[in-house]
């Protein structure tokens, strides 16, 4: 299968800065050595920025990213659920099942060794009309401070896996965690994926209190909204039942007693920009 074409990249503002504070402060110990305390802590204060922008999931500030939906879809009412670290055999069934009921379609950011475990599963999610996206191959736990290289052969292999399996090509990738370093953008635009992360997300994997994530998404079900449960790792409920099941009832109503309607990220990429394969 071909490879998704290329995205421009340029390079983000914070970036630029970076490597014209570094110029500047290698002049500065050049000019004046005795001021290296100072260069120091300057560039010791850029890399902590550096860092802590990485561990925003939802910042623009190492690159673009998408939080919500294009206004577009915002406009005509739609909403994205998405759904990660699957797919998982026990409970991605149950949450198709679901979904068929309400008539809702999602995203599935996929795990790629989850899928080559559970083929069938992910095959079963394009088949009933979801979305299959990258969500790395391993998800791997120092995914945010891997260099280029690894972030390359992470992410490109789970797009190989994931498009073989489900004989489409993902469009879109999420960080494990969320959590990511100023290599990962050009990485992306190389391999034509979007960042997308999320506008609001329930704390599923770590709450097995289905009230308590539910208040937390309930107040952004509005038009233009990115939610994130999910169906790998998930918490389950003091009744032994996955919190993703317990709680996707309450958000689906809410959506359509608002008069929302739930669309994949590529539905919404597509309508944003018809030309997009």
């Amino acid at each position: 299968m071909t490879q998704n074409p290329p995205i421009r990249w340029r390079m983000p503002l914070l970036v630029r800065l970076t490597l014209a504070l570094h110029a500047a402060m290698l002049a500065v110990v050049i000019v004046a050595p005795q001021l290296w305390p100072w260069v120091l802590a300057a560039l010791v204060a850029n890399h902590a920025l550096i860092t802590a922008v990485g561990l925003w999931p939802r910042s623009t500030w190492l690159g673009a990213n998408w939080t919500r939906l294009p206004a577009a879809s915002a406009a005509r009412g739609e909403i994205a659920l998405t759904i990660d670290d699957g797919p998982n055999p026990e409970v991605t069934p149950q949450v198709l099942d679901m979904l068929d009921r309400y008539g809702v379609k999602a995203t599935f950011f996929c795990i790629g060794e989850h899928a080559l475990r559970h083929p069938d599963l992910c095959q079963a999610i394009v088949a009933r009309g979801h979305a299959v996206e990258n969500h790395s191959q391993h998800h791997r736990h120092h995914f945010s401070v891997m260099g280029m290289a690894g972030l390359t052969r992470e992410i490109a292999e789970a797009q190989a896996t994931l498009s073989r399996i489900t004989g489409h090509r993902p469009l879109f990738f999420r960080a494990p965690a969320g959590l990511r370093n100023p290599f990962l953008d050009p990485v992306l635009a190389r391999l034509g994926l979007r960042l997308a992360a999320w506008t609001r997300r329930g704390y599923d994997t770590r709450t097995a209190d289905a009230d308590a994530v539910s208040r937390r998404l309930l107040p952004d079900v509005k038009a233009g909204a990115i939610l994130l449960l999910h169906d790998g790792n998930c918490a389950r409920t003091a009744a032994g039942v996955p919190v993703i099941l317990a709680v996707l009832p309450r958000l689906i109503e809410a959506a359509h007693g608002a008069g929302l309607h739930f669309v994949t990220l590529p539905a919404a990429l597509q309508s944003a920009n018809p030309t997009h394969p």
